[in-house]
């Protein structure tokens, strides 16, 4: 997709035009802002409904919490993650997380205060084995900060509909979005959360479904 091209989609018409289809998504599920960083790390490479049952089984075990995540035997925290695929290394890559929240969050709110989203998104992608969509996706669903989360699935309906390259460079996509949206978390929220149920609705890998919104 050109910058020439991209000056030419009006985001919010496609925003409006998803909600009005979707209505409001309630994403990203969890009951706490450590739940829903334990799914972020999870989810990758595989479906919801795998992390919610290794979500399930650490609530089983009373475990659902750093500290103890961060005590539990490994071989107990693999064996709970299992469900989520590629346990042995999305164990280490938690703990890792569980290591850099630990040290900067408090009370469920990043501590210390006042420092720059930049900073925070530098300082998550340097623990190992997170990349720009889980620490957006952290960033954005577990703290309210104002990041866009790009995934498989905006790249698929940006390519399919709108033109884009398929193989956009992440900070490519995602400053097209921030540029020309408002700064709003709740926006940036909703908007991918409604990009998510487009694609396993109607925008499916192997073609469009009838009815698709954006057909329309």
């Amino acid at each position: 997709m050109t910058r020439n091209r991209f000056k030419k989609l009006d985001l919010i018409k496609i925003y409006e035009s998803l909600y009005k289809e979707y209505g409001p998504q309630h994403w990203w599920p969890g009951d706490t802002p450590w739940e829903v960083c334990v799914g972020a790390v999870l989810t990758q490479n595989t479906s919801w409904t795998n992390v919610e049952m290794a979500i399930s089984n650490l609530q089983k075990l009373n475990s659902i919490c750093p500290v103890k995540i961060k005590n539990m035997p490994l071989a107990k925290l693999e064996n709970a993650i299992h469900p989520s695929g590629f346990y042995r290394l999305k164990a280490r890559r938690l703990l890792a997380v569980t290591d850099w929240w630990l040290a900067n969050v408090e009370n469920d709110k990043l501590h210390p205060p006042g420092k720059s989203l930049a900073s925070w998104r530098e300082s998550i992608l340097s623990v190992k084995g997170v990349g720009p969509e889980t620490a957006d996706s952290i960033l954005l669903y577990s703290f309210n900060l104002p990041t866009f989360v790009i995934d498989a699935y905006t790249r698929r309906i940006m390519s399919r509909h709108f033109g884009s390259n398929p193989d956009i460079a992440y900070h490519e996509l995602q400053k097209y979005f921030m540029d020309n949206l408002p700064s709003d978390p709740q926006l940036f929220n909703e908007f991918h959360a409604l990009f998510v149920r487009m694609a396993k609705e109607h925008c499916r890998k192997s073609g469009c479904r009838e009815g698709c919104p954006l057909k329309k």
